[in-house]
């Protein structure tokens, strides 16, 4: 049996439902029982309850052959690092107390490195704290820049336009799509095949700008003319605290965004054929094409 933190966001979910495809045994966790339906629908078991409640997450890891682990993201905490260490924490000492020996971990590009940025910093305690934990195999997978990112633009380009955000338009760094993450965070459950603390990154189809990025997006949505724009740091910072985001949230992202500008993490990772995944972005357009539709409905409703 399988245990899956974060089941209703885009890797947990894919990754249950490949699993249960396959008739795999597989306990969803989450805070809502009826987003959870789906999954249960397709044979899942719930574990319905709060991941910083380490007691009900300790049951929900146990007799487990291996657990997928994660922060889930909560962009309107007030204090995200705190927020992520107390969850961090929480996974941590479940895995401990309930005897689960085999952990993949979803990590981030940038988690090696100890400050500058942003919200991966979190990932990189994370690391760490599991890194502490004896007799149990761990595999942290480090993900790039997930493609389900670019989806944010769909309000911008509704009405300004434009797609944009803080980061250069022209620095190429690696994307993927969550949809690779979840059959890789599959397959590594149940074959199990890693021992001690790994590290293995994720780096996507191939490395692309966002200019390029959102030029595929453009033309597959039918707005060939669509064009990407790098917006000033504080114009970014003082937009995404209009559309609900923390100010420390918002703070945080602004720091990640700088970061890859400067090239810190992400840009120029050696590619093998194991780090590197099969969705391309011209087919990830077909999913940014579909949530886009569905906007455009949902508006004119």
């Amino acid at each position: 049996m399988y245990a899956i933190t974060g089941a209703t966001g885009h890797i947990g979910s894919k990754a249950a439902e490949i699993l249960l495809a396959r008739g795999e045994k597989v306990r969803v966790i989450g805070r809502d029982a009826v987003s959870l339906r789906p999954l249960v629908n397709k044979g899942a078991e719930a574990a319905v309850g709060d991941l910083k409640d380490s007691a009900f997450l300790t049951g929900a890891f146990s007799g487990a052959d291996a657990v997928f682990a994660m922060i889930p993201p909560n962009y309107t905490a007030p204090d995200f690092r705190g927020y992520q260490n107390g969850i961090g924490r929480s996974i941590a000492g479940a895995i401990s107390k309930s005897g689960v020996k085999s952990v993949v971990s979803l990590s981030s590009q940038g988690a090696e490195l100890a400050a500058g940025t942003g919200p991966i910093l979190g990932l990189h305690d994370q690391e760490i704290r599991l890194n502490g934990l004896a007799g149990v195999d761990v595999l942290h997978l480090r993900c790039t820049y997930f493609m389900e990112n670019l989806l944010t633009n769909i309000p911008l380009i509704n009405e300004k336009g434009i797609a944009g955000s803080a980061v250069r338009g022209d620095r190429k760094f690696a994307m993927i799509a969550t949809r690779d993450i979840a059959a890789r965070v599959a397959k590594h459950l149940v074959e199990r095949d890693f021992s001690g603390k790994v590290v293995k990154d994720l780096l996507g189809q191939r490395d692309l700008s966002l200019e390029e990025a959102i030029g595929v997006i453009g033309r597959r949505i039918g707005w060939p003319d669509l064009k990407y724009v790098q917006f000033p740091y504080d114009d970014a910072d003082r937009a995404m605290v209009a559309m609900g985001i923390s100010p420390d949230v918002s703070r945080l992202l602004i720091e990640m965004s700088r970061a890859i500008n400067g090239g810190l993490f992400a840009v120029n990772r050696p590619r093998t054929t194991e780090n590197t995944t099969p969705t391309s972005i011209e087919a990830f357009a077909d999913v940014f094409a579909e949530a886009f539709e569905a906007a455009a409905l949902k508006k004119a409703a």
